[in-house]
């Protein structure tokens, strides 16, 4: 049995990476979302993921139960082992990864797609003032990030500008995917 591809959807704060992720899964049954496990303090919400302090994750890292682990913006972050077992029922799996470790991403899980996600500068400064999980300071750093390139040798990549109507969006990554996936995948 082959193992289902791993969909890594990337793209700078306020992109609209976890509204992609839950709209993609509502719209093709087949996705299927890895919940990550994340050092995020309590009150800093965001997509659904497993909240654990730092001194945890360490420990979890170190017995093993990580396929794939990385810091980012002062937290530290870990896809499960158990995606190994979502690869093997579902026809895709999705899962939030940061720029910086999809070269590592590609190597652990092979077959990687990436969703590259972008959007306007001013769409990404509205996003990330209405959640308002940074100050304002951060906000600008993170708007500055928005520009870094992916990393050079991914083997699959596909850019979506999310600027507009979530719909569009999801319109736009399904019609990218090869035509009998996208059957498969539909509601």
């Amino acid at each position: 049995m082959s193992m289902a591809p791993v969909i890594a959807v990337v793209g700078p704060s306020g992109v609209g990476k976890d509204s992609v992720i839950a709209a993609l899964v509502a719209r093709a049954p087949g996705i299927h979302r890895v919940r990550r496990v994340i050092t995020r303090p309590k009150g800093e919400e965001g997509e659904d993921f497993e909240r654990v302090c730092v001194d945890a994750f360490l420990k979890m890292e170190r017995d093993g139960a990580f396929a794939l682990s990385w810091p980012a913006h002062g937290l530290l972050y870990g896809v499960p082992n158990g995606i190994a077992q979502q690869r093997q029922v579902a026809d895709a799996v999705l899962v939030n990864l940061s720029r910086a470790v999809l070269l590592r991403a590609q190597d652990v899980f092979g077959g990687l797609i990436v969703i590259s996600l972008t959007a306007r500068a001013d769409v990404l400064e509205r996003r990330l003032s209405a959640r308002g999980r940074e100050s304002e300071g951060e906000q600008a750093r993170r708007l500055d990030r928005a520009k870094a390139p992916l990393p050079d040798g991914l083997n699959r990549v596909i850019e979506i500008d999310n600027s507009g109507p979530l719909n569009d969006t999801i319109d736009e990554i399904l019609s990218r995917f090869q035509p009998e996936r996208k059957k498969r995948w539909i509601r």
